[in-house]
């Protein structure tokens, strides 16, 4: 036994440096093309993974890197962001998340509907068309310098109202799987509970860290604020998954609350280190899921074409519209912002096919279309925004 789990440690430990390798190496390549470096890490993902060369197989320890390079990367995003910022564009973000669920929701679960399939297909093909990857769109932010623009709290404001309305439709797609309808009782009240959960911290938290500004630098057992900081981000992450609302969002909210107190810089340099290192995994887990082998078939490739083509210009025109106050160009910079699905879509489809409501190609399908909407927006959005970014 002890040399079977020695045998584990060390494949996970060589699994996880080919991943970082391969990710870093791509980021740099992509760089010194002129691309965002998310991009590369990807593409990097697909290539070590089944894929391609097979190197490394998605797993439970690199899924759980994966998950940790989310929760720093938007613990660092909000540590960018406070919370005056963002009641500044707070309608406008409301807007944007609303009608950045209710047209993908309906171009989905209407294109399910006319391909004739069951209702628990129909509502998992709109719940998967409905949510934004805060994840990867925050990178995209970060990278350009856009996340204390209006465009980039605009973006982040509504990225907070699509979590929230996504768990709800996938709750009712799962109760509707499940063969008994949905449980609309106690899809309300983790509804309630998610948002009291957002305002109360979002709210409290940071009239209490305002209040305590050098509360972080209290305890004994650390020498810097980042040790606090860091279970601040973690215990926050972990009671935002409790009611039901993605890890990240408390980890952005954490770094919210840290943004308020006098140590906000001294820590931004003590997290840059964990920054650099754990959101490579996520980005290359995303293209380790994904199986081009599995696209052969021409309905399968109709089927992706299709649902991804939906995806984008409804999620676009959805978040175009909402923010069309900001001005054309910085409604345009949030409607291609919020068209990466990413690792949300992907959860989605994985929930889907655990339940036993969809087929092997639905999930191929809507994967490709998750990997593929992250895929395209960053060059697309570097373009566009690069004026504002040198500004």
């Amino acid at each position: 036994m002890p040399l079977a789990a020695a045998s584990d440690v060390q494949v996970a430990l060589i699994d996880l440096f080919v991943i970082l390798l391969a990710a870093k190496a791509g980021e740099e390549l992509f760089k010194r093309l002129g691309q965002p470096g998310i991009v590369g890490e990807i593409l990097a993902g697909v290539l070590v993974g089944p894929a391609v060369l097979g190197l490394v197989e998605p797993g439970e320890t690199i899924e759980v890197f994966a998950e940790l390079g989310a929760v720093f990367l938007l613990f660092w995003v909000g540590l960018e962001t406070k919370l005056d910022d963002l009641r500044a564009v707070g309608r406008t973000a409301g807007l944007v998340g609303l009608l950045g669920v209710v047209l993908p929701f309906a171009g989905g679960a209407g294109f399910a509907s006319a391909l004739g399939e069951e209702t628990a297909v129909v509502v998992f093909t709109g719940a998967a068309l409905v949510a934004t990857s805060v994840g990867i769109t925050s990178a995209i932010l970060a990278e350009l310098g856009l996340v204390s623009t209006p465009a980039g709290r605009t973006i982040l404001g509504a990225a907070v109202v699509d979590d929230v309305l996504a768990m709800l439709i996938l709750g009712i797609a799962v109760g509707i799987a499940g063969g008994a309808g949905a449980d609309y009782t106690s899809l309300v009240v983790s509804t309630v509970l998610a948002i009291g959960f957002v305002v109360f911290v979002a709210l409290g938290g940071t009239t209490f860290m305002q209040r305590r500004p050098g509360i972080l630098k209290a305890p004994r057992f650390s020498e810097s604020p980042l040790l606090p900081a860091v279970i601040l981000c973690l215990g926050l992450a972990a009671l935002s998954a409790k009611v039901g609302l993605a890890a990240i969002i408390g980890a952005f909210l954490a770094g919210m609350l840290v943004a308020e107190t006098r140590e906000q810089h001294p820590i931004e340099e003590e997290v840059a280190p964990l920054y650099a290192f754990f959101p490579p995994f996520f980005f290359a887990y995303i293209g380790l899921q994904l199986v081009p082998g599995e696209y052969t078939n021409g309905r399968t490739l109709a089927l992706l074409v299709a649902v991804t083509v939906i995806a984008i210009v409804t999620k676009f025109v959805g978040a175009w519209v909402g923010a069309r106050s900001l001005g054309r160009r910085e409604a345009t910079i949030v409607g291609l912002a919020m068209v990466p699905r990413g690792e949300v879509g992907i959860v989605i489809a994985g929930v889907a096919l655990a339940e036993g409501a969809v087929s092997d190609e639905f999930f191929a399908v809507v994967v490709g279309m998750s990997v593929l909407t992250t895929l395209v927006v960053p060059p697309v959005l570097r373009a566009v925004s690069r004026p504002t970014a040198q500004s």
